[in-house]
C-alpha cells in the first residue's frame, strides 16, 4: 500500500487544481464547499462558492440570513435541499454551538445534511483527524487498484 499511496500523492502533487477550499482550515469554508460539490461539477461550484462566501463569510452570517436570500444565492445549482438543510444547520452551530464546528466525526455526522463522506472531509481537513473521504470515485479508484470486480455501490462491493 506504500507505494500506491506514494503513487497516488505523486499525481496528486503533478496533477492537483489550486481549487480556494484547499487553502483553508477553516470548517465552515470547507462545510459550505463539500454541500457545494455534491452533485455540481468542481468548474460551477466554484464560482458558487466564491459568491456564497462574499455574502455569507461567517457561519453566524448565513444563520441570520433569510432562507429566500440562501435560495436564490444557490439558484443554478439544484437541490435546494442542500441549501435548505445547511441554512438550519448554520443556525445550529450558530446558536446552539456558538459558532463553533464540532471537531468530532461523531458530532459532525449527527448535523442535518452532513453525511459520512462530509463529516470526514471537514474532520480530516480542519481538524486534522484520520479519516477518509471515501465517495464513488475513491470507491472506483481503489476496486481498478485492488482488482475488486463487484459494483463499487453495491454491498459486496463495499464490503471487498
Amino acid at each position: 500500500m506504500d507505494t500506491f499511496t506514494g503513487e497516488l500523492y505523486k499525481w496528486y502533487c503533478k496533477n492537483k487544481r489550486d481549487l480556494p477550499w484547499r487553502n483553508t482550515s477553516d470548517p465552515y469554508l470547507i462545510w459550505i464547499s463539500e454541500i457545494m460539490l455534491q452533485q455540481t461539477r468542481v468548474i460551477q461550484a466554484t464560482d458558487y462558492y466564491y459568491r456564497f462566501v462574499n455574502k455569507f463569510p461567517t457561519v453566524h452570517q448565513l444563520a441570520a440570513a433569510r432562507e429566500d436570500d440562501v435560495l436564490k444565492l444557490w439558484q443554478g445549482l439544484g437541490y435546494y435541499s442542500r441549501a435548505r438543510n445547511m441554512h438550519e444547520t448554520a443556525g445550529k452551530i450558530a446558536n446552539e454551538l456558538n459558532g463553533k464546528f464540532p471537531e468530532e466525526f461523531q458530532k459532525l455526522i449527527k448535523l442535518k445534511g452532513i453525511g459520512n463522506y462530509t463529516a470526514a472531509a471537514i474532520a480530516s481537513i480542519a481538524f486534522n483527524q484520520q479519516y477518509a473521504a471515501v465517495d464513488g470515485n475513491v470507491s472506483r479508484v481503489l476496486s481498478r487498484y485492488f482488482g475488486i470486480t463487484s459494483p463499487v455501490d453495491s454491498e459486496p462491493g463495499k464490503k471487498e
